[in-house]
């Protein structure tokens, strides 16, 4: 049991560094329209590549946090009824809808492979005045698809724990050790 522990605190650790990292990329986008917005309008000469550049960018960004925000309970609920529910009835609903996450993630990660794998092995770029390659994006759906997969079997595994057990916290007692 403990080694199940350690698995789904590794993939929220690692997760959670996956987002960190990614967050990094907001500096980046917010420097590319400021440098387009300087470029057109004091400049008078509008790049051709920053905006193109920037959608690239936030694709990545967008994907590739999915686990992140999972793991940190980011994602939107409909709180009307939920958020009166006791621990256990939400940690069952949680397991119930579990089932629609999956299947939309089964469809996501199988239609986005293909698509991932094709541009991956055509090297496919956008076709505009600057050309970017748009490959690295489109690899990125499969990856923050199994990032966000094995986030939700964390979550399932948390859920259904919550229901079994709900008088126990459903987590690794501590060692000592911080994570």
């Amino acid at each position: 049991m403990r080694a199940i522990f350690i698995a789904m605190n590794g993939i929220t650790r690692l997760n959670d560094i996956v987002g960190r990292l990614i967050s990094l990329l907001v500096v980046f986008m917010s420097a590319f329209l400021l440098i387009e917005v300087f470029c057109r309008y004091v400049l008078s000469s509008p790049t051709v590549w920053a905006n193109e550049l920037t959608q690239l960018v936030f694709g990545f960004y967008a994907i590739m946090s999915g686990g992140y925000i999972l793991a940190h309970h980011g994602h939107v609920n409909v709180d009307i009824f939920y958020s009166k529910f006791p621990p256990r009835v939400r940690a069952m609903v949680d397991v119930v809808t579990s089932l629609l996450f999956f299947m939309f993630l089964a469809a996501l990660l199988y239609f986005g492979s293909s698509m991932a794998y094709e541009s991956v092995s055509n090297l496919e770029t956008s076709f505009s005045a600057w050309n970017a390659p748009v490959w690295p994006a489109k690899l990125a759906i499969p990856v923050g698809c199994v990032l966000l997969l094995l986030q939700g079997l964390v979550k399932l595994a948390h859920d259904i724990c919550a229901v079994m057990h709900p008088e126990q916290a459903c987590v690794e007692p501590s060692s000592g050790e911080q994570a």
